[in-house]
């Protein structure tokens, strides 16, 4: 158990050490490491997104898919406020709020 512990420890250490080791030195980093940090955020959201409604949408019965209309809802403002005002955690709390009220009045 130990040893799993100190080679966890180590590897995190690592991990997050690897940055500052390969562009410590002032350099700037390659376009290519520049250009991942940015889209990968967006891209797995999106990812994450397309795969969440789709196996909500197969689980469900045709007739209840009208119920789906919180979701969609609430998706679409928060995907509205990110793109407005590039603010996560006002986007994700503002959609969350929206989808329990609709859950829980409508």
């Amino acid at each position: 158990m130990l040893v799993i512990i100190l080679a966890v420890g180590v590897l995190s250490w690592l991990i997050r050490a690897l940055p500052f080791l390969l562009f410590g030195r002032g350099e700037r980093p390659p376009k290519a490491v520049t250009y991942i940090g940015r889209v990968l955020s967006p891209a797995a959201i999106a990812m994450l997104s397309v795969y969440c409604y789709a196996g909500y949408v197969n689980a469900r019965p045709p007739l209840e898919h009208l119920a789906m209309l919180a979701e969609f809802a609430a998706g679409a403002v928060t995907v509205v406020l990110q793109w407005r005002w590039r603010n996560p955690p006002l986007s994700i709390a503002v959609g969350t709020i929206l989808y329990m009220v609709l859950v829980r009045f409508f």
